[in-house]
């Protein structure tokens, strides 16, 4: 089963094949620059799922007319913030700031907050687009705290300050064997792979 990514991340390509992998799914990732590249998405819905449902099919098109498209939108949802910044994390700080400025907003926008009010979870919505057009969505959580500082230097994004529930560490410092497991991605992935081994054995 060939599945082509709807991102122009290559970091995500490869975190996607070795979740493949880990779950024994016979599939093989491809990143869309194998078929020309990303197109360019203006992820304006307001939710993971309309998000990722956009990516997926913009890169429809120029993929095989057999072949399967995968896409993904995630993001850190904060109770004292009343959900956010979620469908915003990736452009927290602005369009024209990286990770890094992302994730020292959300420290100081969160600096005092008590630790009663600081319960967030990473969420991960994927969204399975078939050679028929037909969509499946999956989606996969992880709750836990936000850390009043960040610590561990694994990991990206937010990860250095989001500390799962049930773990002393972040996940910057759980390493990838741990969360590999729990991750919210891995979680909407555990599904995902469900579905697709059901419909590859029927």
């Amino acid at each position: 089963m060939k599945l082509y990514l709807a991102s122009g991340n290559d970091h995500k390509a490869a975190e996607f094949a070795a979740l493949a992998q880990r779950s024994g799914l016979d599939a093989v990732i491809l990143p869309a620059r194998a078929v020309g590249g990303m197109p360019e998405v203006v992820e304006d819905t307001g939710t993971f799922a309309g998000n990722a449902g956009k990516k997926a099919r913009a890169l429809r098109p120029l993929v095989p007319r057999d072949a399967w498209v995968l896409a993904d939108d995630s993001g850190v949802c904060v109770d004292a913030l009343d959900g956010g910044p979620g469908v915003e994390s990736a452009y927290y700080a602005g369009p024209q700031h990286d990770a890094a400025a992302n994730l020292w907003k959300l420290v100081e926008v969160m600096r005092g907050v008590p630790a009663a009010r600081r319960g967030a979870r990473f969420v991960c919505v994927l969204v399975l687009l078939g050679p028929d057009g037909q969509e499946k969505v999956f989606e996969g959580r992880c709750e836990g705290v936000l850390l009043e500082e960040p610590r561990g230097g694994a990991g990206f994004g937010y990860d250095p300050i989001f500390r799962p529930a049930g773990h002393a560490l972040s996940y910057a410092e759980l390493g990838d064997a741990v969360k590999s497991r729990i991750s919210h991605r891995a979680v909407a992935w555990a599904k995902l792979a469900d579905y697709c081994a059901r419909l590859t054995a029927g």
